[in-house]
């Protein structure tokens, strides 16, 4: 990617080496619900998740860290990446006579606090729509590259396209969808929901990306690195690799087809209402 010309964004929230406190009250209904997708993507315990809250760091986070553009290499990617979402998703608001909201970027290291619970490294990179904050431990872009094979500049761009994507689905009214699905619908059809809005999220990234090669940032190897990301990160090459089989009824993203299919959408088209998976026949 060429981000040379790319502004920083300011929102983003610097929490590397700092501590943690223990949240009161356990993780919550959004902590559970990031613990079941752990166990069903990436084939952790939830139990491993949930008893975090019960043995954190004894140190205190006081305060939240306060706002900008980190001064590291890889702090300055991200936020000029957060950065031009932002262009992009602000034009796109703007010409349905609507404004866009930027989430936070919060980056951590091991173990954080959000409105959603406590998140860890090992869950990967996470939104929750309870502080409209995308989370992530940037070590997840090392395994990005060796466990996922999915290495490249793109590939780690679309992991915060993708989460960003999620907030836009916080402002557009999608997770009313989970909500008002929760506890009416079985498992499974809470799950088919859970890919639907994890496939939007998907094409989401893609028309951020159609408008940052619009705005040159990008270069011809890009397109096939964010394609490899999101392929390596399908729910059945998931679980064949952590549980040796798969299972489509627990699928909770989406396959490596229908995420890269979703993304593909989104990127040649580069209109926000081709994205609409919960009205598509098929994925």
């Amino acid at each position: 990617m060429d981000l040379r010309n790319q502004g920083a964004s300011g929102n983003v929230e610097d929490r590397r080496g700092m501590g943690m406190g223990r949240i009161g009250g356990g993780l919550g209904a959004g902590g559970i619900v990031i613990a079941l997708i752990a166990y069903f993507v990436f084939g952790i315990d939830p139990g491993t998740i949930m008893s975090v809250t019960e043995q954190v760091a004894p140190q205190q986070q006081s305060s939240e860290a306060p706002k900008g553009a980190p001064s590291d290499a890889l702090g300055q990617f991200v936020s000029k990446v957060l950065g031009s979402t932002e262009a992009t998703w602000s034009g796109i608001f703007e010409q349905s006579n609507s404004q866009y909201r930027p989430p936070t970027l919060v980056l951590y290291d091991g173990q954080v606090r959000s409105a959603c619970g406590m998140g860890q490294s090992a869950m990967g990179p996470f939104y929750c729509p309870g502080d409209e904050k995308l989370y992530i431990d940037l070590s997840f872009y090392r395994d990005l590259q060796t466990r996922f094979r999915a290495p490249g500049d793109f590939a780690q761009a679309y992991v915060i396209a993708h989460e960003v994507g999620h907030h836009v689905q916080k402002l557009t009214g999608g997770f009313r969808r989970l909500e008002a699905a929760r506890g009416r619908v079985t498992q499974a059809e809470q799950n088919a929901l859970s890919v639907r809005m994890e496939l939007q999220a998907d094409c989401y990234a893609g028309v951020w990306g159609h408008h940052a090669g619009l705005m040159n940032q990008l270069d011809p190897s890009d397109v096939p690195e964010a394609l490899a990301a999101a392929s390596a990160v399908g729910d059945d090459r998931l679980q064949r690799e952590t549980q040796g089989r798969v299972a489509p009824e627990s699928f909770t993203h989406g396959s490596s087809e229908q995420r890269v299919r979703w993304f593909q959408r989104g990127l040649d088209s580069g209109r926000p209402r081709d994205c609409d998976t919960f009205t598509a026949a098929s994925l």
